[in-house]
């Protein structure tokens, strides 16, 4: 049987679940017909219009839901180059296998990092990560998040995380705070080119993906006090390094070996003895050009972390004569006893830095300890190249480690710096090759628990709390993997445990004799299987995703990954620093490790592994599943039958069942209602809550209150709300506010008015009141003669008189408006001193001055304004007290009647 029929008898036997709320119309949906058939008349039942069916941005919106009806929805959404789509708690990232730029520019990330409601918008990754990021913000519990992106090989996990990371760099950025002249030194900065160098040296073409990650990793992005990103650390699990040596057929290997061989220079070429040309046993399909292979890249994002020339020059010599490893073959001697033949290998040797004729003996002869003696034995040919592979893949491994070190050093943050995290995972798909053995088997077992961690997380304990909130629900079956991990790494025995035992074991193992013991022990679990007539010995898995059957041969030598102790002696002797140092290192952290490998490898994994389940169990889990449209990676190419063994892989369609019957949004009671909670001891919170529920509900429609329980639910602790639910209470708080904010502005409208209204009367009352005092205080010119002048000061009198044209003696100015003083007649002679700048602006404000032949006419401004006669001369002073200064009004006229404007009219000063 195919991979696909097994993955698709595995998802039928959990598709026939259905799940029901309390006035909810149960759902009940059948098995799908053969895809074969067309999916026309089936949907036209359901869907009234299927040109509508892009617009679907949720996928709990179609009914009913079935994995047919799901993916006719996203096929109609990936026709229309939509890619993203939710699915109740997941985002469903559809791979268009070319580049949409537009998708996640700079002002996209914007937009959605400064919308008030992000879910409001396009399903989109940035979603997610706005989600995620305002968790953080508002602290709530756990505050700590995780974006979990899991799918097939060549969904597009990579691509997501990377523009995870892109988005919280650019929004996390402390761009106000100078952290360093240099751009390069900037922690964003850094973080993001920690990329390309894990995917040159972690990552290679498959058969499914151009760009698969052959490693998998969790990225810590730290957050300070401010939500300000300050730092990153990276944690790698279960790189492929047996790929170095053992390319698989028709495969590539990692993807810096093909930088160097295309992006190198002349002078590089020549230092690491690689000349055009060259072919190297271990870099099949090199004539293969793909865009990972972007030398200058990796390079420069070197160059940003901090590695300097010197470093990097040791880190590609190294490869260099990985490379050159790979090469040297051996042949059989006539002789058993002697040592066998060997190609020319002293490129190996030079590059890497070690004497040539010790790699030679440590590659062709094996030590033996015998007690205190050590017996030197010729390895025949099988075991020199073994050894040689083992060479290669321990260097590859250790280098990938301290590349990972450096790059935490370079980025993480000190723990004082940083409280809280986002992280990031990102780890290998499902898989199944026609040939499947121990890295398969760990890729397999990790997708098993990061389902089961979504099972445990979301199906389940959903589902239990809707129970322990005091919900009416009908369970919705899904497939529960439990049993499939009980028998890769249950205690007491397990396909792990059995693993380790026969790798422990002072003797060659025996494949046959460890399947028999495999069946034996495991016959009584459901998940395993053999096929009795198969030559190559080996078992089969049912995973969640479909059977895998994983070959026996080879297993337990890879799971002890032997390193010869002498090899390490060997490496240890290098000349190449960065040789010396990483193995140098590596036996002070493990002095009782001799050779590297007392852990077996899927002891290491599973730990790690564990490590990893721990902190997630400890963080708000958000999850993107990446489904992969065709397995030819073709862009904008949509088959069914890959995307529907998918959906029903990941469980997507129970996800919606559980989404679309029940109440994705839940709240305390607490965040929705203001109350003491000492005073709720007989659930007066409660009740306020339903009350306050009831009257939106009502208001809003006529509902009775059997239909109110499918909207929404009070439990004991928790408010449980339907989309729809939210929606409407959003709407009508967005009316309340509008009504409010209505409100505000009326009432500010009115007070601006009376206030307007207030200074204009009070100015206007001020203009009628000097108005009037002026008329009353003028009389006839003649009366200017007759009034006693009180003796003045000689230099007042000298500084401040007129002289008119009908009178001989000059007039002294007293300070009162001298425009009425000037106005006597329409033409004067004037003799007139003036000191200071108020002075000077008061008879410059009295006097038209026009230019007329080189002559001057002085005129008055008040002889146009109609106050053409003087009556008598103003007494005393008038003072003007006024806290707020009406000059803004003086223009305004008083009445209607006179054309007279005020304050710049009638210019008053204190007298002299």
């Amino acid at each position: 049987m195919s991979s696909a029929d097994t993955r698709r008898n595995v998802g039928a036997r959990f598709r026939n679940g259905g799940g029901t709320v309390k006035g909810f119309v149960q759902r009940v949906h059948s098995p799908h017909p053969s895809l074969n058939d067309s999916l026309e008349g089936e949907l036209q039942d359901f869907l009234t219009d299927e040109d509508q069916l892009h617009t679907y941005d949720d996928l709990t919106k179609v009914n009913p839901v079935t994995p047919t009806t799901v993916l006719k929805c996203l096929q109609a959404r990936y026709s229309v180059k939509v890619f993203y789509t939710h699915a109740g708690c997941t985002l469903v990232a559809l791979n268009p296998f070319q580049p949409i730029p537009d998708l996640y520019s700079l002002d996209v990330m914007k937009e959605y990092h400064c919308a008030p409601q992000p879910k409001e918008f396009k399903p989109h990754i940035f979603i997610v990560a706005e989600e995620a990021y305002r968790n953080v913000r508002g602290q709530l519990e756990p505050v700590n998040q995780s974006l979990v992106v899991s799918g097939e090989s060549g969904a597009g996990k990579t691509w997501t995380s990377r523009c995870l990371m892109k988005y919280y760099a650019t929004v996390a950025a402390s761009s106000s705070v100078v952290k360093s002249q240099n751009t390069v030194e900037r922690i964003e900065r850094r973080v993001l080119d920690s990329n390309p160098i894990m995917e040159a040296f972690g990552n290679a073409c498959t058969l499914r993906n151009n760009n698969s990650s052959r490693f998998g990793k969790y990225i810590q992005l730290q957050l300070d006090r401010c939500q300000l990103l300050v730092g990153a650390s990276v944690q790698t699990y279960l790189l492929e390094k047996t790929r170095v040596a053992c390319p698989p057929d028709n495969e590539r290997n990692f993807h810096i070996f093909y930088q160097m061989m295309k992006g190198a220079t002349d002078e590089q070429r020549k230092e690491w003895k690689m000349p055009r040309g060259q072919r190297f046993t271990w870099l099949p399909k090199s004539e293969k050009t793909l865009e990972e292979d972007c030398f200058h890249e990796t390079v420069e994002a070197m160059v940003h972390l901090g590695i300097n020339a010197e470093r990097q020059r040791q880190i590609f010599r190294i490869l260099a004569g990985i490379l050159q490893l790979g090469n040297v073959n051996f042949s059989s001697s006539a002789d058993e006893s002697q040592l066998c033949n060997l190609d020319e290998q002293s490129k190996a040797a030079e590059l890497l830095c070690v004497p040539a004729e010790e790699l030679q003996t440590c590659l062709r002869v094996r030590t033996l300890k015998a007690g205190k003696q050590s017996v030197l034995k010729p390895c025949p040919q099988a075991e020199c190249s073994m050894r040689r592979d083992c060479l290669a893949k321990v260097i590859y491994a250790q280098l990938f480690e301290w590349l990972v070190t450096f790059i935490n050093n370079s980025i993480c943050a000190d723990e004082s710096m940083w409280c809280n995290f986002i992280g990031v995972l990102d780890v290998y798909g499902f898989e199944c090759f026609h040939i499947n053995n121990l890295e398969q088997l760990c890729i397999n077992y990790a997708n098993e628990k990061l389902q089961q961690h979504f099972v445990a997380h979301y199906l389940r304990a959903q589902q239990e709390e809707y129970v322990s909130e005091g919900l009416q629900w009908s369970f919705v079956k899904y497939q529960d993997n439990q049993s499939c991990l009980d028998l890769i790494e249950g205690s007491p025995v397990s396909v792990f445990s059995l693993l380790n035992e026969e790798s422990r074991l002072n003797r060659v193992s025996d494949t046959k004799t460890f399947r028999t013991r495999l069946e034996k022990e495991l016959c009584g679990n459901a998940n395993i299987s053999w096929d009795k007539f198969s030559k190559e010995p080996h078992f089969t898995v049912a995973h969640y995703a479909g059977k895998v059957n994983y070959q026996i041969q080879g297993m337990v030598e890879k799971n002890k990954d032997p390193v010869p102790p002498e090899l390490i002696s060997l490496l240890q002797k290098s000349d190449n620093p960065l040789l010396h140092q990483i193995f140098t290192d590596k036996e002070t952290e493990n002095p009782t490790n001799k050779g590297l490998s007392k852990v077996t490898v899927v002891s290491k994994f599973k730990n790690s592994l564990e490590s990893l389940m721990r902190i997630l169990h400890t963080t708000t889990p958000h999850y993107t599943r990446c489904i992969k449209p065709n397995p030819d990676c073709k862009p904008l190419t949509f088959q069914k039958e890959e995307v529907i063994m998918q959906l029903e892989a990941c469980g997507i369609v129970e996800t919606i069942h559980i989404s679309a019957a029940g109440f994705p949004i839940r709240a305390s009671l607490q965040f929705l209602f203001v109350l003491d909670v000492e005073t709720d001891s007989n659930g007066i919170l409660r009740q306020e809550v339903e009350k306050l529920l009831s009257v939106v509900l009502h208001k809003a429609f006529d509902l009775d209150s059997e239909k109110h329980n499918s909207w929404v639910h009070c439990g004991r602790t928790k408010v449980f709300l339907t989309q729809s639910m939210v929606n409407l209470l959003e709407d009508q708080r967005k009316k309340i506010l509008s009504r409010c904010a209505f409100s505000i502005q009326c009432c500010w409208l009115r007070y601006q008015q009376r206030r307007r209204h207030a200074r204009q009367q009070a100015a206007t009352l001020i203009q009628a009141l000097l108005k009037s005092l002026a008329e009353a205080e003028l009389d006839d010119a003649k009366d200017l003669v007759e009034e006693d002048v009180s003796a003045l000061n000689p230099v007042i009198r000298e500084r401040g008189s007129v002289q008119l044209a009908n009178i001989q003696e000059p007039v002294t100015v007293r300070g009162w408006p001298m425009g009425l003083a000037l106005a006597s007649a329409p033409s004067i002679t004037m003799s007139l001193t003036a000191t200071g700048f108020q002075k000077m602006m008061s008879v410059m404000a009295s006097l038209n001055l026009p230019s007329r032949r080189a002559e001057y006419k002085v005129e008055t401004n008040q002889y146009t304004k109609g106050l053409a006669s003087i009556r008598a001369q103003p007494k005393g002073s008038v003072k003007m007290h006024y806290q707020r200064s009406p000059l803004l009004y003086a223009d305004r006229q008083p009445d209607m009647k006179t054309d007279v404007t005020g304050f710049n009219e009638i210019l008053l000063e204190k007298t002299l």
